[in-house]
């Protein structure tokens, strides 16, 4: 049995012809790949203030980010980037590995909004504890020191962040070709402007960038709202939600079944993670973080949950065991084609290419932050912690996180480099979990405006489903997990020959000024 891997998981379970004219086997390869990557500070005297950094570490002292992103941005940035043209056929590989049973599927999408929920609380107490740039980078540098942190944000830099980014660029002009079609080199040339494109906006503020990301979330949801509230409405079917599979599994076999249908459901989640790359943009970072972190999974689950119902309302049972057992997943397209024609094809088109658009952006505007403040802790070059003397935004991180994004769409191998990295994440993600451990012990009197539920249960329980996954990569596929964890051991060597010595200096002239890199 061949391995699946993040990178080709849904293409290989695709079959299907889908929407004419387009590849949704590439689409959602790609598609895939940014879902399992998409791929993460002491307050201030005033929250409204911005960083108290300068535009570079010796620098333009008076230059600041600026906290122009609110509650309804933060959600917006969150569920844009979470929310992708995987709602319309991740829900089929779910049904799938739940034997079939629409009811027993619908309790998976569920059960992965609650192990997002409780990753994602997680996060809200960090980010409201330490509202600063750089998000998980900024966790595991005051948990575990500056090694773990740089490893984690080279990781970003080369893979996981600039592979989202390439990901989403060649998925937006894959979804623009299935419309109007499209020479690979045309294709391209779409996938590189948009990133320049948004690049540039993102340069021109917080606030512009934040502007853009909220349009363009209403105008994807407008079209997976009209599918949704016409499919509960409209349906003539009536699901049976209490059957099990047919296989009447034993409970030990019924577990495993949801577990793997459940990690479906995570790839379809996942975006997250990448709110704390700005919390220090975010206006009233203690109330806004863990508000928008909360809203917007639950939000997110319910639409989902929603969703995937109206399609059982829409398609006959029959109907629907014939396509998955035919290879074609894309049950939100079939259900949109049965309620409005033709004009449903046009319908998912435009909603897969907002949808593709709208997390291309937020990956752009959020993923720079990290290498901003690695640059302004000294573990990156000076020149990467430059904020723009106007628009107040790290220009040339985002430009580098532009060029390696764009270096990545290029490549010929942008599935091995980005599959490379999966267990990467998975560790990584895993070690911010248990920082909030970590760091309640090495600062107990740290003010949390907000603090973890049911800590510290819940924790472990995420824990536990991280721990098992490692495993279960390792043990499918030895050989990718090893070298997945070689470009953090490359980074590392990287820190300590051309870094290390630079930090060190930074960090001794902060306590000589009797500063911590918190208090900084």
């Amino acid at each position: 049995m061949k391995t699946l891997h993040a990178s080709d998981t849904f293409a290989d379970a695709f079959g299907g012809d889908g929407l004419p004219g387009l590849s949704f086997q590439k689409v959602a390869s790609i598609d895939a790949t940014f879902f399992y990557f998409r791929t993460h500070y002491f307050e201030h005297k005033n929250d409204n203030s911005g960083s108290d950094f300068m535009s570079t570490p010796s620098s333009n002292q008076h230059v600041t980010l600026k906290r122009d992103v609110g509650l309804f941005g933060g959600i917006s940035v969150l569920a844009g980037i979470m929310i992708g043209s995987g709602i319309f056929y991740i829900g089929a590989i779910v049904l799938q590995r739940a034997g079939m049973s629409l009811g027993l599927a619908l309790l998976v999408w569920a059960i992965g909004g609650l192990i997002t929920l409780l990753s994602g609380i997680c996060f809200a107490e960090l980010g409201a504890m330490m509202p600063k740039a750089g998000g998980y980078y900024v966790y595991l540098r005051e948990a575990y020191g500056q090694r773990v942190a740089f490893m984690c944000g080279f990781t970003n830099f080369f893979l996981s962040s600039s592979g989202s980014i390439a990901a989403l660029a060649v998925a937006f002009a894959a979804a623009i070709s299935s419309m109007t079609p499209l020479s690979e080199w045309e294709q391209k040339a779409i996938s590189l402007g948009s990133i320049l494109l948004l690049s540039a906006i993102n340069i021109r503020g917080i606030r512009f960038g934040s502007f853009f990301q909220n349009t363009f979330m209403v105008l994807k949801m407008l079209p997976i709202v009209l599918i949704l509230v016409c499919g509960l409405v409209m349906g003539n079917e009536s699901p049976d939600l209490l059957a099990m599979p047919a296989e009447a599994p034993s409970i030990s076999t019924l577990l495993s079944m949801i577990a793997f249908a459940v990690l479906a459901t995570l790839w379809a989640y996942e975006g997250w993670t990448n709110l704390n790359n700005i919390a220090e943009e975010i206006k009233d970072p203690k109330r806004n973080i863990p508000l928008a972190l909360i809203g917007s999974i639950l939000g997110v689950a319910v639409l989902y949950v929603l969703f995937n119902y109206a399609v059982y309302r829409v398609l006959p049972y029959d109907t629907i065991v014939a396509m998955v057992n035919d290879g074609n997943f894309y049950l939100g397209t079939a259900a949109a084609e049965s309620l409005f024609g033709a004009a449903g094809m046009i319908i998912v088109g435009s909603a897969m290419v907002l949808a593709i658009f709208n997390s291309l952006n937020g990956c752009i505007m959020v993923f720079p932050r990290m290498y901003f403040a690695m640059a302004r802790d000294g573990a990156l070059f000076p020149a990467l912690a430059k904020l723009h003397p106007v628009y107040r935004t790290p220009i040339n991180a985002q430009i580098a996180s532009a060029v390696m994004a764009m270096i990545l769409v290029c490549s010929r191998t942008l599935s091995e480099l980005t599959s490379l990295v999966a267990i990467c994440g998975i560790i990584f993600h895993g070690l911010t979990f248990l920082s909030v451990i970590v760091l309640r012990k090495k600062y107990p009197t740290m003010e949390r405006p907000y603090k973890v539920w049911c800590y510290p249960y819940a924790i472990y329980l995420v824990l536990a489903f991280m721990i098992c996954l490692v495993i279960n990569t390792i043990y499918q596929d030895p050989v990718t997990a090893a070298l997945g964890l070689i470009v953090p051991l490359v980074g590392l060597a990287i820190y300590e020959i051309f870094f290390r010595r630079q930090h060190e200096a930074l960090e001794a002239q902060r306590r000589s000024e009797g500063k911590t890199d918190l208090e900084a």
